[in-house]
């Protein structure tokens, strides 16, 4: 196809990341989708009319909701690519109208596996031009060269334009079943660099054999497509060389893919040195003892494997099939040779009672696989089989995400909620990440501040923006008295970054009405609602906008007060290393948890990881805090 020449435009993808629980976590935010684009503008010859830039991960993760967009419509780019998923849409969605805003010129393209004709949540709202949905390498190509030559888009397969009438219907399911060969990886095209400190994702595969109707791979893609063996090695290798560490199959079920043998051969070859950890989803049905030890050797380190249900009608009528028995032989094969596991259970699933998914719990014990089990909530994805029947199955869900299921014709909001609180009290461990409180002294970046301290006596609070992840520090000698400070500091925090994660930080030197913790709370739950803030919503936290108690050298708090308001907030006492490890094994339980305050030795930090609780230690300093994460959050060796 011949195309007109046009002067080089200008093409900026993003890609947000899963809010971490802590602000010094790693993300784990690799920008494969906007990576994939890439590619497919490279290969259907597009860079010779199209300038394109993939945002990188470092900002994407940091930078707070105005300085990211001050930087998305730097030099007023012609078209701003957005890939949303479950995660990320609402913030996404705030970029782009602040781009707009900033760039009316600038177009404004939407993709990802949010993207779907069922999902009013995201269609409905504003800020974007045009809407792609379902695999986008070849549709990207078309509607570049068509944007770029000032051609019509209307009516493309799989695309829907948003006009002053409002969004028009889709065009015709796009063509999916190109062959994965004909798009190189973008980390081998040098467009997602290789960050050993993150996880590298790969696909070796796209459909599914599997019906899952709470799942959205056999929507996604109707056509089975694979790399070769010799092109999955190869590509391992070159990852390998790069630096990779860790690498992720997205494959939908690693051992049901054609040539499953003879790739795991392929790995154990590429891998023989054993610098590479692999990680993948498999199924039981199939698995034998050789297949747990070649992928053993070749360095599978941990699988998810699926439960789901241990009710056999629950399981034929979600279309998942198999069944506990072979679960639990699956599990034990891969834990004869070393292989540690995530296996899920499902709460919320059509047909299952209560009774059904504390059973599942009990298997799960019964076969040591308790400390592995994940067991959550239904969301109904958009795009899947079940949200379509959702009506006719009696279930309810939230439209905003994460798109929990609210009720089933066989379990009421209370049953869901006390059905996953007891599951945590048969596991003994909560099930979801807890929140962790931004509690080091500084601010790492003056310009893009992670720590304030509001001035309580100022009458206009300070409105600069800051970092994704933010802690507003409370300190004075009457917080009740200077509430409707705290007040205006909080609600400019949440006109200038509404999506930014804010933890409050309130200082007590001595003993606080308790209702001032109520007046921040009620302050902070005014905010815009996201994915985040609805996460921990069934158990009453809002994950995005959060508070702390900090007990500072010389607080009169009383162990009583102490007590009282654990119960609304986590509660630190500034403390030394030495005194932290002389209580270790009672901070958070007992004493309140030690927020530690200088130097730590050798010696008291492997006191304090081995005695103490991981949440009920935070420190001042910003490296002990990185480097605490990294080694008793994270899990990697200290």
């Amino acid at each position: 196809m011949q195309h007109i020449a046009h002067p080089l435009k200008r093409l900026r993808l993003v890609q947000l990341p899963v809010p971490p629980p802590a602000a010094l976590a790693a993300t784990g935010n690799v920008p494969l989708a906007a990576g994939c684009l890439g590619v497919s503008a490279r290969v259907h010859g597009l860079t010779t009319s199209l300038d394109l830039e993939v945002v990188a991960p470092d900002i994407t993760d940091s930078y707070g909701d105005t300085h990211l967009a001050d930087l998305v419509a730097r030099d007023e780019p012609d078209y701003l690519g957005l890939s949303l998923y479950l995660w990320n849409t609402e913030r996404s969605l705030h970029l782009a109208r602040e781009v707009k805003r900033r760039s009316p010129r600038t177009q404004v393209l939407i993709g990802g596996p949010e993207v779907s004709a069922d999902n009013p949540f995201v269609l409905g709202q504003g800020g974007f031009d045009l809407a792609v949905t379902g695999e986008a390498e070849d549709t990207f190509a078309e509607l570049m060269h068509r944007l770029v030559d000032g051609r019509d888009v209307a009516g493309m397969p799989g695309v829907a334009v948003n006009g002053p009438g409002g969004l028009g219907p889709f065009g015709p399911p796009p063509r999916t079943n190109f062959e994965l060969s004909q798009y190189p990886s973008p980390y081998a095209q040098g467009l997602v660099p290789v960050d050993p400190r993150r996880s590298t994702y790969v696909e070796t595969v796209r459909g599914c054999r599997s019906s899952c109707t709470f799942c959205f791979y056999p929507r996604s893609s109707g056509v089975l497509r694979t790399l070769d063996v010799r092109q999955s090695a190869a590509l391992i290798a070159d990852l390998k060389q790069k630096g990779a560490r860790e690498v992720v199959f997205l494959d939908p079920t690693f051992n049901h893919r054609p040539e499953f043998e003879a790739l795991v051969a392929a790995l154990a070859d590429v891998n023989h040195d054993r610098a590479l950890s692999f990680f993948a989803e498999v199924r039981a049905e199939g698995l034998t003892p050789a297949h747990a030890e070649a992928m053993a050797r070749a360095g599978f380190t941990k699988l998810e494997l699926g439960l789901q249900s241990v009710n056999p009608l629950t399981l034929k009528r979600v279309k998942r099939g198999g069944s506990p028995a072979r679960v639990a032989a699956a599990a034990k094969m891969l834990h004869d040779v070393g292989i540690t596991l995530l296996v899920d259970l499902i709460v919320g699933l059509p047909g299952d009672s209560a009774d059904d998914v504390l059973r599942g719990v009990e298997f799960l014990k019964a076969n040591q696989l308790g400390d592995e089990a994940q067991v959550f909530g239904l969301s109904l994805l958009p795009g899947t089989a079940m949200r379509a029947t959702a009506a006719g199955d009696g279930v309810e869900f939230d439209p905003a995400p994460p798109y929990r299921v609210l009720r089933t014709a066989t379990m009421g909001p209370e049953q869901l909620r006390t059905t996953l609180a007891r599951a945590e009290a048969m596991l003994d461990r909560r099930l979801d990440e807890a929140p962790r409180p931004h509690l080091v002294g500084r601010a790492a970046h003056p310009q893009r501040p992670d720590v304030l301290h509001v001035d309580l006596e100022a009458t206009t609070p300070s409105a600069a923006p800051g970092s994704q992840h933010l802690a507003l520090w409370c300190d004075g000698p009457d917080l009740f008295a200077r509430r409707e400070a705290i007040g205006r500091a909080i609600d400019a925090r949440l006109k200038v970054d509404p999506y930014a994660t804010l933890d409050v930080v309130l200082v007590a030197r001595r003993e606080l009405p308790l209702d001032v913790i109520d007046f921040v709370r009620a302050r902070l739950d005014a905010g815009v609602p996201s994915y985040l803030s609805r996460t921990l919503k069934l158990r009453g936290e809002n994950m995005q906008r959060r508070i702390a108690v900090v007990l500072p050298e010389g607080s009169t708090a009383t162990p009583a007060w102490v007590e009282a308001a654990s119960a609304l907030a986590p509660v630190f006492r500034d403390q030394s290393a030495q005194q932290a490890v002389a209580d270790a094994d009672r901070l958070g339980h007992e004493l309140p948890a030690a927020r530690v305050v200088g130097p730590v030795t050798s010696q008291q930090w492997a006191s304090l990881s081995q005695s103490a609780d991981a949440d009920a230690v935070a420190f001042d300093d910003r490296e002990l805090e990185a480097r605490w994460l990294r080694a008793r959050l994270d899990g990697d060796a200290d």
